[in-house]
């Protein structure tokens, strides 16, 4: 069907979806109205549980069995959908509409090249064999990948994660869709790599006539690419409209909110002390890759050297692979280092092992970026909370009474308790990362992107917490992120990498108002909401 300007791409009626017995509420979304024209982006907006997910579920008729839709209407270019689940959808996913979702690396076979995976959702819809090499080539050149030559004969692993995500943009439009959806596709990337893919997007639904449905909870994303703004809250509209309106003049008390979340900015003052608790000096880290004579040596970290003082906050930023991962696996003696020190309480553990080195893991405690892979699915939330305080000797009915206490300060219900892992979204099994580490009391707490994959207002009253419980328990804080809104809202201090090494560190106030080098400057710039004004 051709792309008429007077026929929406998509048209969402009156769309009402009950959620299963015993959930938190009787409906994923209620009454949902949406309506997107030929060329135009329109971001969804609003936190984990709102909704948002599950109407692009529904668009794409993969909602669950236990998703039930009670009422509405769902049309792509005038033409009703098929019911849930349909075969009839084999037919609409690729060649009508077409998703990314956040995740790139577990979007795609990690056994299989890029190359033949693309090739194979062509072979799917009937394009000749010999034909699809060519086009394969043609989009994996579109979405600027440096080698396209490298990148179709390579593995998933083999790609960083802008990288993946640019393949996974190239698969959702090989087919050439009326529709893009795109869940959250920027969440997990660094700052400069999420402005290349959101400039990427508006690139491809220009050169592609494609529309765009952009599912994120980001204000600086909306303001960077949006041309209509739709704003969820427990499965219902609260505000619609065009950015500039939205943006400008929110009306809704929930609309305020989420802008004012976006604009972090400013920290508290924190009473410093001259004796630093935890030391790094001179560290290096190199890396072996390959075997034999293939092997090449990476160096992940170069002479890095850090301080923090008792109750101090020191931000970590760079782009993905400029080594602040390598650093914290450094800091917490998870990986030997070739060369330096690390101290703490001006102990050097920086080979320390056995019952040394578990005494200082009971007071430098880590929350890990991936909420999915840190918690035990056999293990109940709060006996995942309190197993730390089990391990050091606190009897179990104390430590789940603190577990409990724990629990709600990150935002979590009581009733969350007695739930597994794999019964909450992924930012709420941050949250319970979080609490765990939280609930031992460290000296020194590593956040490695720890509310990366929170909602910005869930991010504000996380970083509140830690604030709140810095000053109250008097713990450090190193915090890795690349969300330079996050950076400048939790840290005293910066520390600025590229390639492994500090190109530039001090007060965040100082280097974030005047920055000294050409590559913290690139990082400000790339900020989301940059485009069109809206960064902290």
């Amino acid at each position: 069907m051709s792309r008429t300007s007077d026929i929406p791409v998509l048209t969402v009626r009156d769309l009402t979806i009950a959620l299963p017995s015993g959930a938190d509420r009787d409906f994923a979304v209620t009454d949902i109205d949406l309506t997107i024209a030929p060329g135009q982006t329109l971001c969804l907006v609003g936190e984990s549980g709102s909704g948002k997910s599950v109407v692009a579920q529904a668009v794409m008729g993969m909602l669950a069995p236990v998703l039930r839709v009670q009422s509405g209407e769902i049309a792509l270019q005038g033409v009703s959908n098929p019911p849930q689940r349909s075969p009839e959808y084999n037919k609409l996913r690729g060649p009508q509409v077409a998703m990314v979702f956040q995740d790139a690396i577990s979007s795609l076979n990690p056994i299989q090249r890029v190359g033949h995976q693309l090739e194979e959702i062509l072979q799917v819809h009937g394009v000749p064999r010999q034909q699809c090499r060519g086009r394969v080539m043609e989009m994996l050149a579109a979405v600027m990948l440096p080698d396209p030559q490298r990148a179709y004969r390579s593995y998933p692993h083999e790609m960083s994660g802008g990288q993946a995500q640019r393949i996974v943009i190239a698969g959702a439009l090989l087919l050439n869709p009326s529709l893009l959806i795109a869940d959250e596709p920027t969440t997990a990337l660094d700052v400069t790599t999420q402005a290349e893919i959101l400039e990427l997007i508006e690139k491809l639904k220009v050169q592609f006539n494609t529309s765009v449905l952009f599912i994120t909870h980001d204000f600086g994303v909306v303001a960077d690419i949006a041309d209509q703004v739709v704003v969820m809250k427990d499965g219902q509209i609260v505000e619609a409209g065009s950015a500039p309106d939205v943006l400008q003049n929110p009306q809704h008390e929930y609309t305020k909110r989420l802008l004012a979340a976006s604009d972090l900015q400013g920290n508290r003052p924190v009473q410093l002390h001259a004796e630093p608790i935890f030391e790094a000096r001179d560290l290096s880290l190199t890396y072996t890759r390959g075997m034999f004579f293939n092997r090449t040596q990476v160096p992940a970290v170069r002479n890095v050297s850090l301080s923090l003082v008792k109750g101090q906050t020191l931000a970590v930023v760079g782009e993905s692979g400029s080594g602040k991962s390598s650093l914290s696996k450094c800091l917490l003696r998870l990986q030997d280092v070739d060369s330096g020190q690390v101290l703490f309480k001006g102990q050097d553990i920086t080979r320390r092992s056995g019952a040394e080195l578990q005494a200082f893991r009971a007071k430098v405690q880590v929350v890990l970026q991936d909420p999915f892979g840190a918690l035990d699915p056999r293990f109940k939330t709060i006996d995942a909370i309190a197993e730390g305080l089990i391990i050091h000797g606190v009897p179990k009915v104390e430590a789940h009474a603190r577990a409990l206490e724990m629990l709600q300060l990150v935002g979590l219900k009581p009733q969350a308790a007695d739930r597994y892992p794999q019964e909450f979204s992924g930012g709420q099994r941050q949250r319970i990362c979080i609490a765990r580490a939280l609930v031992l009391q460290p000296e020194v707490l590593i956040a490695d992107e720890a509310v990366s994959a929170l909602d910005v207002s869930i991010q504000v009253q996380v970083l509140e917490l830690f604030a709140d419980l810095q000053k109250r328990l008097g713990f450090s804080m190193v915090f890795i992120t690349h969300d330079l809104h996050v950076a400048a809202a939790i840290s005293d201090q910066v520390l600025v990498m590229q390639h492994g090494r500090v190109v530039e560190q001090g007060p965040t106030v100082e280097v974030f108002a005047n920055p000294a080098e050409d590559y913290t400057r690139a990082l400000l710039e790339s900020a989301p909401g940059q485009k069109r004004g809206r960064v902290a």
